[in-house]
């Protein structure tokens, strides 16, 4: 519950600071948190940290389809806003994981996994899921089990 309080104070402050392009974002944020918490426990549900990130990470993908389409049509200036909105949606997301401990947690979950093919990549990628938290995209970690397991 802690990820939603710093975002209720963040609101606040940008409410005071009439910060109005941050106070759309977080607004926005606090509206798909809120719809989370109906979806998982009816009106007065509460969603754990980790739920809390699951939800600010989908926020960002959103964005980040937002800008591959905004770019194909030939409008940059909202590109700009929305990586304007994921700059303020990546400070609530925990630090991301740096490219050689991303190597080496793949390498040590292949190990564990006992994986020797991309026939297996699904068990490796659950396994993945849990250690790294959050804090890599599945994006990433898919490429980089691909990479170690096709070679």
């Amino acid at each position: 519950m802690a990820l939603q309080k710093r975002i209720d104070e963040d609101l606040i402050a940008a409410m005071r600071a009439k910060d109005s392009a941050r106070l759309g974002v977080l607004r926005m944020l606090k509206a798909a948190l809120k719809n989370a918490a109906i979806d998982k426990a009816g009106a007065e549900g509460e969603l754990e940290d980790s739920e809390a990130i699951a939800v600010v990470r989908k926020q960002v993908k959103q964005r980040q389809d937002s800008i591959e389409s905004f770019e194909k049509g030939g409008r940059s200036e909202l590109a700009e806003k929305e990586r304007a909105e994921i700059a303020v949606l990546n400070s609530y997301l925990p630090q991301a994981m740096s490219g050689e401990e991303l190597k080496r947690i793949v390498a040590e979950t292949i190990a564990e996994t006992g994986a020797t093919s991309r026939a297996q990549m699904g068990v490796v990628m659950k396994a993945l899921q849990q250690k790294v938290a959050g804090r890599a995209d599945g994006k990433t970690l898919s490429a980089e089990v691909q990479r170690q397991l096709g070679s």
